[in-house]
């Protein structure tokens, strides 16, 4: 990835983009800028010595927007090594997915994106899943949650839980999701096996730093994270009525949680559980970036498309 592509104008991009989900050639040169910034490079080798291949009766640029590398005599497009690598969709629908996708609160179904693109449901949820999977952050680089940090966990989809009091998940179709959340900060969320103690201290270990101050409810799972965390460990009652106390409560958790429950409810209505994770990559997204403005956070999105491939048997 160039890094003169973080010096562009965000305010240049937010111009281009209505001519790019309208114009092919506009939404490709989009995209290359994203990628390359002002120097374009080989996809192969990593030569500057490029061009751009054009027609030679008309001298425009080749109908499928080919480069070539002087060094290794490759050719190339901006699609190779990203999630819309193979795909034969315009890339004008991609920029108005993107765009939508990184600007909606609560998401985007793919049934819109086939009414405003004018194209099959297969090819728009296609689309939606890559760009989700664009979002996905890479746990290896990610760095871990630091200062306060409130970990919580929901159900999602299915049928009610239970009837009654005291049993939590039990006999139900429900999907858990954990989340741990810095205070003011970013959000990791994850799908998890189950709500017992193993499951949710292993997760909160792989996500939150050592040195941060845990905040939960008074679910017995997280009983015994004061050991293991140097900030300590502190709780709120929710089923005595407590919902704060001073600086101690989990509501930025639930109403991250919330925030996915409306998007699942009222945006796409239902989800199964193989695919639910991609979903939870697109509101992390979208949280973890929610301070930057739409435009930034739609290059952002196009600038995460490289280095990744989803293929149909992959997650």
């Amino acid at each position: 990835m160039n890094k003169e592509q973080h010096n562009l104008s965000k305010s240049e991009f937010v111009k281009a983009l209505p001519l790019a989900c309208t114009s092919e050639l506009a939404a490709v040169e989009l995209f290359e800028k994203q990628r390359w910034g002002k120097t374009p490079c080989c996809i192969h080798c990593g030569s500057v010595d490029v061009y751009k291949m054009v027609d030679a009766k008309t001298g425009e640029r080749n109908a499928r927007f080919l480069w070539r590398c002087h060094d290794c005599g490759k050719q190339f497009t901006v699609r190779i090594g990203t999630v819309y690598e193979d795909s034969r969709l315009p890339f004008r629908h991609w920029v108005y997915a993107f765009w939508r996708a990184s600007t909606s609160k609560k998401g985007v179904s793919a049934l819109e994106i086939q009414r405003q693109c004018q194209i099959s449901y297969k090819s728009a949820l296609f689309l939606m899943n890559r760009i989700r999977f664009a979002m996905a952050s890479d746990p290896a680089e990610t760095p871990k949650l630091k200062g306060m940090v409130e970990c919580d966990e929901t159900y999602v989809g299915g049928k009610p839980r239970f009837r009654g009091n005291n049993r939590r998940g039990r006999g139900t179709k429900k999907t858990p999701v954990f989340a741990a959340v810095e205070r003011h900060g970013r959000i990791s969320r994850r799908i998890v096996a189950d709500v017992t103690a193993k499951t949710l201290k292993s997760a909160v270990r792989e996500v939150v730093d050592q040195q941060a101050r845990i905040i939960t409810d008074e679910h017995p799972a997280y009983i015994g994270l004061d050991a293991r965390f140097e900030g300590g460990h502190e709780t709120v009652c929710h089923s005595m009525r407590e919902y704060v106390r001073g600086d101690v409560h989990t509501n930025t958790a639930e109403s991250s949680f919330a925030l996915v429950k409306r998007g699942l409810m009222g945006i796409y209505h239902s989800v199964s559980k193989e695919y639910l994770h991609r979903y939870i990559w697109q509101f992390d997204f979208l949280w973890n970036n929610r301070q930057m403005n739409d435009g930034e956070r739609t290059a952002l999105a196009i600038r995460s498309a490289e280095g990744k491939r989803l293929m149909y048997r992959a997650a």
